[in-house]
């Protein structure tokens, strides 16, 4: 979105107006107060170097009263290259207006990730990396994303590369099973994992899980 139409958003949240007033100043701030992003012109005003990609294009058909319905499922990724990604799906039966509703839904999905340089054989300290094992699951996809010192490159899928290049990570291995060829999925199970940089596991929680 355009400087001058952000200028022109009339927010219709209170984090919207909070955005808008410069009382939040950083997506920092939204993310260690817990609040909910539901409008996408939040997002476009805290980033306003947010980049997309579309990662997949299908044609999806339904059976109605009417007959058969045909209509594009789009699934896009955006991210700021430093720390910040989304993931969002968007049908319609324009090519269009469903990439539109991808973006909007990746932008209201956009999570913080942490990086770090978790890498015995590295321990340069600087954020290329992740900073532990994480791992991620969607349908029948699984991935588990492991630090790597610098230099390695992203070890990984094209569609697990995009979505690691636009959070922001240089380096890292990975290792995956299930039917990875299932784009959505694949790039959900990225994202979990991405995501789940910012979850601390306790005792408590491992006793839980044995």
């Amino acid at each position: 979105m355009s400087r001058a139409n952000l200028e022109e958003w009339v927010p219709r949240t209170k984090l919207g107006w909070m955005v808008k007033q410069g009382q939040i100043t950083s997506i920092r701030e939204i993310f260690e107060n817990n609040l909910v992003i539901r409008e996408p012109e939040i997002v476009d005003y805290l980033l306003p170097d947010l980049k997309h990609e579309i990662l997949d294009v299908t044609l999806v058909q339904k059976m109605t009263d009417a007959g058969r319905v045909s209509r594009f499922r789009v699934l896009v990724a955006v991210g700021n290259e430093d720390g910040y990604v989304g993931l969002g799906l968007g049908k319609a039966r324009q090519l269009r207006i469903a990439i539109e509703k991808a973006l909007i839904d990746a932008k209201l999905n956009i999570t913080p990730v942490r990086r770090g340089c978790g890498s015995w054989e590295c321990s340069c300290g600087e954020p290329h990396s992740i900073p532990f094992v994480v791992r991620g699951v969607s349908g029948s996809v699984e991935i588990v994303l492991k630090p790597a010192p610098r230099g390695t490159g992203l070890v990984a899928g094209d569609v697990a590369k995009v979505v690691l290049r636009l959070a922001g990570v240089q380096d890292v291995w990975t290792w995956s099973r299930g039917e990875t060829r299932t784009t959505v999925n694949f790039a959900k199970a990225v994202f979990v994992a991405l995501r789940n940089t910012n979850k601390f596991v306790t005792p408590l929680d491992w006793e839980k899980k044995v």
